[in-house]
C-alpha cells in the first residue's frame, strides 16, 4: 500500500503539469479517508514561487506515479507500508531502481495517519461552527472539508495572533471594552472575509468581547454576500462596505488593522491609514510586493554594491526586495511608535505568502534615530523609494 511518494528535479523535457512547470511535487495517503469519499489521497505541487494543492483517487495516485516516474522527474523515492523504492533518471535517460525494507513501517504508518492530525485549534474540528459551514470550510456535522484545511489553519494561526495582543490592547485602552466603546477593528481587502468572520466569532462568541467590526473590499459582488451572510448570522456590528483602502475613512479610529494578502502597495495603504488613525495594533500579511523589484530590475547593476549578486538574478531579486519591502515596513512603523515583531504567519508549505507584520502601539520613542539610519542606509544602498515611506512623509518627517 502506498502512503507516500516524492518527485524532485524535473527534466529538460518535463511538460507542464496541469498546466503549470512544477519542479516538486509531494503525494501523501489523506489519513480522514473513507469509504464514502473518492479522494484517498492529498497531493501538493510546487512551481519556484507557488504551491497548489490537488486530491487523487488511489487509482489516479497511482496512474500519476506511473507516469511521470523516471520521465517527467529525475528522483521519485515512493514508500509503501513494506518497502522504500527510490527511482533515479540520469541524463541519458537510463532508469534505475532501488529498493529497500522499511525500517519503521510502523512508524511511517504512524506519520502517514497523523499528518493532517486535528491539533489544539482554538477553533476545534468537530465542533459546527455556523460561519465557517456558511462559507464551505465546514460541513454541517463539523468535519473540515478537505479542500479548505489550509483556510482552516490559516484562520485559526491568524486567530492566535489576535488572542495573543487582546490583553496589550485594553492596557492600552485604559478599560474594559463594553457596548458602547467596542473594540474596533477594519480587514482591509476582506475578500470572502473568512478572516472577518472568524475574528468577529471569536472575540464576540468565545472571548465575549463587545466589537465593532468593518470589512472593506473592492469587488462588490463579494462585499454583498458577505453582508448577506453576516445579516443570516444575525451578525451584529459587522458590517461590509465597498472601497479602495487609499481612500477609507470612518469617524472613529480603530483599535485593531488587520490585512490578510493585501497586493503589492494596497498593505502600504493600510498600514498608513493605520499610524494616521492611531491604531493600537496592526497585523498584516503581505501579498505580492512589485513596488522595489520593479524599482531594481531598471537600474543598471553596480558591481560594487554589495547586493549586485542578488539583483543579477530575477527569482532572487524579486524574493529580496519582498523581504527588504517588509523589512522597510518595519522600521518606519517603529519610527512612529510601534513595537514591531515579523513573525511566520504559516508554514511555508502551505502558502508562500507566510510573514505576519505584528506592531503595538507603544509610548517610547527611543530607538526612532537607530531605525532611521538603518532604514535609511538600506534604501541609499538600493537606490529605491518605498510607498509607505511617501505617505507617511506627507504628514510627518521621519
Amino acid at each position: 500500500m502506498i502512503l507516500s511518494a516524492v518527485f524532485s528535479k524535473p527534466t529538460k523535457t518535463c511538460p507542464e503539469i496541469f498546466g503549470k512547470p512544477y519542479i516538486k511535487v509531494r503525494i501523501w495517503k489523506n489519513p480522514s479517508f473513507s469509504a464514502k469519499k473518492q479522494n484517498e489521497f492529498q497531493a501538493e505541487f510546487f512551481t519556484e514561487k507557488q504551491a497548489f494543492q490537488k486530491n487523487f483517487t488511489a487509482e489516479q495516485a497511482q496512474e500519476f506515479i506511473e507516469k511521470h516516474v523516471g520521465t517527467a522527474f529525475k528522483n521519485c523515492i515512493v514508500k509503501t507500508d513494506t518497502e522504500e523504492i527510490t527511482t533515479m533518471a540520469n541524463k541519458k535517460g537510463e532508469i534505475k531502481v532501488f529498493r529497500k525494507a522499511a525500517k519503521n513501517s510502523s512508524e511511517e504508518q504512524k506519520f502517514s495517519n497523523n499528518f493532517n492530525r486535528i491539533k489544539n485549534y482554538i477553533l476545534q474540528e468537530g465542533n459546527p461552527i455556523p460561519f465557517l459551514v456558511e462559507l464551505g470550510v465546514m460541513t454541517k456535522d463539523g468535519k473540515v472539508v478537505a479542500q479548505k484545511y489550509d483556510k482552516f489553519r490559516q484562520i485559526n494561526r491568524f486567530i492566535e495572533f489576535i488572542n495573543d495582543i487582546i490583553e496589550s490592547i485594553e492596557k492600552l485602552n485604559g478599560t474594559s471594552y463594553t457596548q458602547e466603546n467596542p473594540l474596533r477593528i477594519v480587514d482591509f481587502g476582506s475578500g470572502k472575509s473568512y478572516l472577518t468572520f472568524a475574528v468577529y466569532y471569536f472575540l464576540t462568541e468565545l472571548k465575549k468581547i463587545p466589537v465593532c467590526i468593518t470589512g472593506l473590499d473592492l469587488k462588490e459582488d463579494v462585499i454583498k454576500n458577505c453582508d448577506s451572510l453576516a445579516k443570516k448570522l444575525n451578525c451584529k456590528n459587522l458590517e461590509f462596505k465597498v472601497g479602495n483602502i487609499a481612500d477609507y475613512s470612518s469617524e472613529k479610529n480603530p483599535d485593531i488593522i488587520i490585512t490578510l494578502h493585501a497586493c503589492d502597495t494596497a498593505t502600504d495603504f493600510a498600514l498608513d491609514y493605520a499610524v494616521k488613525h492611531n491604531a493600537k495594533a496592526i497585523l498584516s500579511v503581505p501579498c505580492c510586493q512589485h513596488e522595489i523589484n520593479s524599482q531594481l530590475e531598471k537600474q543598471k547593476i553596480k558591481s560594487e554594491s554589495p547586493f549586485a549578486s542578488i539583483e543579477r538574478f530575477g527569482i532572487l531579486r524579486e524574493r529580496f526586495a519582498a523581504i527588504a519591502t517588509d523589512a522597510i515596513r518595519a522600521e518606519l512603523l517603529e519610527q512612529c511608535g510601534y513595537a514591531v515583531q515579523l513573525l511566520e504567519f504559516i508554514d511555508m508549505s502551505h502558502t508562500p505568502k507566510n510573514i505576519l507584520i505584528r506592531a503595538i502601539k507603544k509610548h517610547s520613542d527611543n530607538f526612532k534615530q537607530e531605525s532611521k539610519i538603518r532604514m535609511k542606509s538600506l534604501l541609499n544602498e538600493l537606490g529605491c523609494n518605498q510607498a509607505l515611506g511617501k505617505l507617511l512623509s506627507k504628514e510627518s518627517e521621519l
